[in-house]
């Protein structure tokens, strides 16, 4: 039976509760992270995991682990479930306590929680694309902590869902922000745009990694806002996350991007993500540290 991960205890699914009264039920107050594993290793977990702790210290949580800890915690999980190719998700909460908006006096110990699921690399939307949406982009301004508090992400990912798009692309006014799950990226004369690192978007890894492989290959990589419009006249578009890796756009709201296939710079960017994942030295590191 799958094993589950509440604080430090490994249990059986049927058996996992959280209480009522857990502030991240009650609140959202918490923070996540989503760690992709390939080959039974976790990949790019150090990165995530500093910016667990980023998020943790933004929002006043007490997390009293290191990175190597926290990789430690969640490979026993990923090895009790024998996960070869996947994810795992790790959610911390401030803790159990009486329902009141201000933090517990004195605090409280943190909530940890996890699990994992078992799927293959997303290969047919890879290689084919998919349909986006625009959408007004509706959340809080904290866009870089990774908390709980999605409920702005899933309207608009249903909202995409409904015009049988996969994702839909925000935007605060006429600027582009980031997807429902993503980060959104516009392509064009072949240098890559994306939304600079601030409070209005989360600092993707999957976008560092991406960011590396444009600058290896004297891509351009321009951190800079850009308007709706540009990006509906992108000779390419993509989005990415730690889920669907650099994953092309080729409909934008029913209209092709570009001539509707994958274009180039996306395709060159694909190959150095693959080259990423079976090359990176630092997949071997995290396990075995």
């Amino acid at each position: 039976m799958t094993k589950v991960l509440i604080n430090e205890k490994l249990v059986e699914e049927n058996e996992a509760n959280v209480p009522y009264n857990d502030r991240g039920y009650n609140f959202g107050d918490g923070i996540y992270e989503y760690v992709r594993v390939y080959n039974n290793r976790l990949f790019t977990a150090r990165p995530h995991f500093e910016r667990l702790l980023r998020s943790a210290d933004e929002i006043g949580l007490e997390l009293n682990y290191t990175v190597d800890g926290l990789i430690e915690l969640v490979q026993e999980l990923i090895s009790a479930n024998k996960v070869v190719t996947g994810g795992v998700y790790i959610q911390v909460t401030r803790g159990v306590a009486p329902r009141d908006h201000a933090f517990p006096t004195p605090s409280v110990q943190p909530m940890i929680t996890g699990f994992t699921k078992s799927y293959d690399r997303p290969y047919k939307n890879l290689e084919e694309g998919i349909n986006a949406v625009t959408t007004e982009d509706i959340r809080w301004l904290r866009c870089d902590i990774k908390s709980l508090n999605l409920l702005g992400n899933v309207l608009a990912k249903e909202y995409a869902t409904k015009y049988n798009a996969q994702e839909a692309i925000q935007h605060r006014g006429d600027t582009v922000t980031e997807g429902s799950s993503s980060n959104a990226y516009a392509i064009k004369d072949g240098a890559i745009y994306t939304h600079p690192t601030n409070n209005l978007i989360l600092n993707g890894i999957t976008r560092k990694v991406i960011k590396e492989i444009a600058e290896s290959n004297d891509i351009p990589f321009k951190e800079e806002a850009f308007s709706v419009d540009f990006l509906k006249q992108a000779d390419e578009v993509i989005v990415s996350s730690t889920s669907i890796e650099v994953m092309p756009v080729v409909k934008l709201n029913g209209e092709n991007v570009g001539d509707g296939q994958v274009g180039p710079i996306t395709k060159k960017l694909q190959e150095g993500f693959t080259n990423y994942i079976e090359n990176n030295e630092e997949i071997a590191q995290e396990i075995n540290r």
